[in-house]
């Protein structure tokens, strides 16, 4: 299993993920459209939280913890797989939600309920409250003899951007196999982990150039978090450090907020769906491609683009309000 020399990880991810080409919807665009299927990493139902989870569950175990700490809200693609990685390294999971239980799972939530998941809901509907509660419930932990290993919301530390940074690695050597020369990957941008790893990437020479569609927070502090955590990345593993040059976060296709579908964004997942047969999660990657296909419309795309489909299926049956 390759990784980095000293840095603790277990193997919870299929990997290589598939790169493949999209033929129909890049004839539809006007430009190349290749996609890699981080939906299809094998933990759970998929998705790219996966790959920073080998890395924080492999340091969880080298520190002798028994119980995982983290939080989101409750459509979350990634309190959902820390959970079950927690359950495959044989440890205890608490997930921290914010706001107040729903009437009705469904999505997310309803797979949580399947896996057994202890949830603590804040009560406060602010995204912000889940990490004061995290802090609560790790102190309670340790007075009462447990060893918590505290995770913040989506995973998004230096050492879960290590997922990515390999990824990396994986990624350009698949783009060569395939004759890709210049490669621009696409992604989604939520708490900003995904997009760290990949630009540490960048930064140690293995891809030319990352684009993040933020679908969380203004894009100047994306910009910043993402440098933070390629910077705290490459630090771990003595890789060479990104700047700020090398950060690129595009604004604009929140629609009504984070966690709700857009209108652009379902169009451009309908396109998908209808050219490739693939399915886009609403919060996410639907909202990534609508900004790609708005890049297409504009000739702003150059040589071929490298989608990440990085999973949410589950948000998919939920489509009437906040994912």
């Amino acid at each position: 299993m390759p990784g980095f020399p000293g840095i603790p990880r277990e193997p919870l991810a299929v990997t290589p993920t598939p790169l493949r080409p999209a033929p129909r919807l890049s004839e539809e665009l006007g430009a190349e459209i290749w996609f890699k299927r981080d939906d299809l990493l094998g933990l759970g139902l998929g998705g790219n939280k996966a790959r920073p989870l080998e890395f924080l569950m492999g340091d969880a175990r080298a520190r002798g913890c028994d119980v995982l700490v983290t939080g989101s809200g409750s459509q979350s693609n990634w309190s959902l797989l820390a959970s079950l990685a927690a359950r495959t390294c044989g440890m205890d999971a608490i997930v921290c939600l914010y706001g107040d239980p729903p009437t009705e799972a469904r999505g997310n939530l309803a797979l949580h309920r399947l896996v057994g998941s202890c949830l603590v809901w804040t009560g406060d509907p602010a995204r912000e409250s889940v990490d004061q509660r995290i802090a609560e419930v790790a102190a309670d932990l340790e007075r009462s003899g447990r060893r918590p290993y505290v995770v913040p919301r989506g995973g998004a530390t230096p050492r879960g951007s290590l997922g990515y940074l390999l990824a990396a690695q994986e990624i350009a050597a698949q783009c060569t196999e395939a004759g890709i020369a210049d490669p621009t990957v696409w992604l989604s941008t939520g708490s900003c982990g995904t997009q760290g790893g990949l630009v540490a990437g960048v930064a140690s020479g293995l891809l030319p150039r990352v684009v993040g569609v933020t679908v969380s927070r203004p894009a100047a502090e994306c910009r910043a978090r993402v440098l933070d955590l390629a910077v705290g990345a490459a630090d771990l593993v003595g890789r060479p450090y990104a700047d700020s040059s090398q950060v690129n976060v595009l604004d604009g296709y929140l629609g009504p907020g984070y966690g709700y579908a857009s209108a652009e964004g379902q169009q451009a997942a309908d396109l998908v769906l209808r050219t490739e047969g693939l399915f886009l999660d609403p919060p996410f990657c639907a909202k990534a491609m609508a900004a790609l296909v708005e890049a297409s419309g504009k000739g702003a795309l150059s040589g071929v683009t490298v989608f990440l489909v990085s999973g949410g299926a589950p948000t998919l049956f939920v489509q009437d309000g906040p994912l």
